[in-house]
């Protein structure tokens, strides 16, 4: 079935770029055109100017992941990170291949939280909480739900599956917990992973008190409190974990009634200095709403907000941080790595393919399922 699909809509130009990088995206736009529409390009609002301006599709990366599942290309090549290509592959059909231009793109915040890690927590968790699991609780226990930010690996995204847990985005944390709380009891509680920034934000969102949250690290001697609603991982991000109170007084100093927006993952305080926070759709959406004239601060990737930047010209868009916050991972991917697995795909290999193993598919597709059965 052929789909309607939102392309990306910006535009650059290659004027600016030395002669090597011109080079390099003629090529790219010339494989393109060779490939057709058995190639689909999907790029991550994080990825360079260079690398978006030859994405057909510009998302977050569950938002990818859907579309490159309702398109009909057979080539996906994914402009992210590996945990994104491997959500790509559960949800696309068998005759699609998912490409990760540099398989060395990871994310270190999926990294922080290990298969092995988490069912060692799991298991010592339900014994000191006396929460049961879901998976073989008896009607009426209270439970221990399992939930998975978008942003970790298919074997936690499978094991949230089989221990009747969910996986959320930033956009949809507070309605999944909710999800949970139903399904745990009226004691039961949520364990939160890999970001705990996000799971706590989330939290207190919902009402949460901190005092009933608690902080899971690994190899180390964890309380876990009596009437505990929210276990959190250790993880965070490296880029949002940048961002501070100080920069944000900074900015009201210079900009009284300029505004800042930032991402949950940003640590509590953060968030509750800022005027609002929210996924990077959300970010998009709050910036495009302000009025002409109106300076902002973003606390966020900083590809991201130079884009906003230009794209905004009737604005005065900044990143949070004044020095550089780039992604590093996302930044592995180069152009000449695009170029490079476009090249060989158009001679019959297939370079950098991302393939889940079955048995981990099965239950990372229950979990993202579960997830889009929510109407949120």
């Amino acid at each position: 079935m052929t789909v309607s699909l939102p392309m990306c809509a910006i535009d650059f130009t290659n004027d600016a770029m030395g002669p090597e990088e011109a080079a390099i995206a003629d090529r790219i736009t010339e494989l393109k055109e060779q490939m057709g529409e058995d190639l689909l390009i999907l790029g991550h609002h994080y990825q360079r100017d260079q690398i978006v301006m030859h994405a057909d599709l510009l998302g977050d990366s569950f938002l990818l992941s859907e579309l490159a599942a309702q398109s009909d290309a057979k080539n996906i090549v994914f402009c992210g990170v590996h945990f994104m290509a491997e959500s790509a592959d559960i949800l696309t059909s068998n005759n699609q291949r998912v490409i990760l231009p540099n398989m060395r793109a990871g994310c270190s915040m999926a990294d922080m939280a290990a298969l092995d890690e988490v069912e060692i927590a799991w298991e010592e968790i339900l014994s000191k909480s006396g929460l049961s699991d879901p998976a073989t609780a008896k009607e009426g226990e209270s439970c221990l739900i399992p939930v998975t930010y978008m942003n970790s690996a298919a074997e936690l995204k499978d094991f949230c599956g089989r221990h009747g847990g969910i996986v959320c985005t930033s956009s949809n944390a507070a309605g999944i917990l909710e999800w949970a709380y139903e399904r745990a009891g009226p004691n039961g509680a949520v364990l939160f992973f890999p970001d705990q920034h996000l799971g706590r934000n989330t939290g207190l969102s919902m009402g949460i008190p901190l005092e009933r949250m608690s902080v899971w690290t690994p190899g180390e001697e964890n309380e876990i409190p009596n009437d505990v609603k929210i276990v959190l991982w250790h993880g965070f991000c490296s880029v949002h974990k940048r961002f501070t109170v100080p920069q944000i007084e900074a900015f009201r100093e210079e900009h009284p009634d300029g505004l800042v927006v930032v991402h949950p993952e940003c640590p509590m305080e953060v968030v509750q200095a800022a005027d609002a926070n929210g996924s990077t759709e959300f970010i998009r959406r709050f910036v495009a709403q302000q009025e002409p004239g109106t300076h902002i601060a973003v606390g966020t990737e900083i590809n991201m907000v130079a884009r906003l930047d230009s794209q905004h010209e009737d604005l005065h868009i900044q990143c949070l941080e004044p020095t550089i916050c780039p992604c590093s991972t996302m930044y592995m991917i180069h152009p000449a790595y695009l170029m490079d697995v476009l090249e060989r795909l158009a001679d019959g290999e297939v370079p950098n393919q991302v393939i889940v193993a079955p048995e981990v598919q099965e239950g990372a597709k229950i979990a993202l399922e579960r997830m889009l059965s929510i109407k949120q």
